[in-house]
């Protein structure tokens, strides 16, 4: 929120000046000189205008949104009933954006269900409760790599095996899932340097045809999805239940339909641009960036690691 301020230097302004104030005149002044000395500096005009203060528009409490644009009427009338919480692990820059797709899934789900922790790094000591998730034998942490395990399989084999042990078997994994929010550079960052992060079982989503709808915001590649997305289709699988995708992805469907509609402008993903030769970037002459934007194309190895 920005304000704007204008200074009195009348005889009432200038009396609680003090003079060895920086603002303070140099000689002591009276209302007489004080306003032909304004006349003469070309500031006296400025000070007769009004001082406007800039207000924020209202914003809708559940999805976060101004209320001129909420986009509540495309939100489950009810939060969907889900067993398993997600911990969104956010980096810190993800907050200021302002379409972001974290309170939309937030609004979807129970309280409790999707908790955010915001920062950088996360310690035993400042963040008790996700080292206390990191720990549990069942928490999974979402992040794609050589070492994740393909969720939709690891899934069907815990179905396997429930079946054989029957109705005493309990679920051994997914009560709880952490998604790390952010770019796939930050994403990388915070990965890498919290320990904490590498105790969970990793998974990750299979590399199917689908893409993201999330079109009003750049991809490293095709197969690349947003936080809802990735939390849409994790959900879906974990809870055996294919409607929780679309019930959770038409919010952002209609968060991109909207900024479309007031010019935005579809943003391909770089895998994208790069087939069609319509990259308008340099390409990179270091070998490993080269690699990289080949296995981009490829869609080989397109994790940020």
């Amino acid at each position: 929120m920005f304000h704007t301020i204008v200074m009195d230097t009348t005889c009432q302004g200038l009396s609680d000046l003090s003079l060895n104030h920086p603002l303070a005149p140099v000689e002591s002044a009276n209302c007489g000189s004080s306003s032909s000395q304004d006349d003469e500096d070309g500031f006296g005009d400025l000070r007769s205008l009004p001082v406007y203060v800039c207000e924020r528009r209202p914003t809708c409490l559940r999805c976060c949104r101004p209320q001129k644009v909420c986009l509540c009427p495309f939100l489950p009338v009810h939060p969907l009933e889900v067993a398993t919480c997600l911990y969104i692990v956010q980096h810190p820059a993800e907050e200021s954006r302002a379409l972001r797709t974290v309170p939309l899934l937030a609004a979807c789900l129970p309280p409790g269900k999707c908790k955010v922790l915001v920062g950088r790094r996360f310690n035993e000591e400042r963040n008790p409760e996700l080292a206390a998730v990191c720990r549990d034998s069942r928490t999974l942490i979402l992040y794609p790599g050589p070492d994740a395990q393909n969720l939709e399989e690891l899934v069907q084999k815990q179905d396997r095996y429930q079946d054989r042990m029957g109705e005493q078997f309990v679920r051994a994994v997914g009560p709880n899932v952490i998604i790390i929010d952010g770019t796939w550079s930050q994403a990388k960052d915070m990965f890498l340097r919290n320990t904490l992060l590498h105790q969970p079982k990793q998974v990750q989503l299979s590399r199917s045809e689908q893409t993201s709808q999330y079109v009003i915001r750049s991809q490293p590649s095709n197969i690349c999805l947003s936080t809802l997305e990735c939390a849409a289709v994790t959900l879906s699988i974990l809870e055996r239940n294919e409607a929780i995708q679309e019930v959770l992805l038409k919010p952002l469907q209609a968060l991109c339909s909207f900024q479309l509609q007031h010019g935005a402008l579809v943003h391909h993903s770089k895998e994208h641009l790069i087939r069609h030769g319509i990259y308008d970037k340099q390409m990179p002459t270091n070998k490993r960036k080269i690699k990289r934007m080949e296995n981009l194309i490829t869609n080989q190895h397109i994790c940020p690691r």
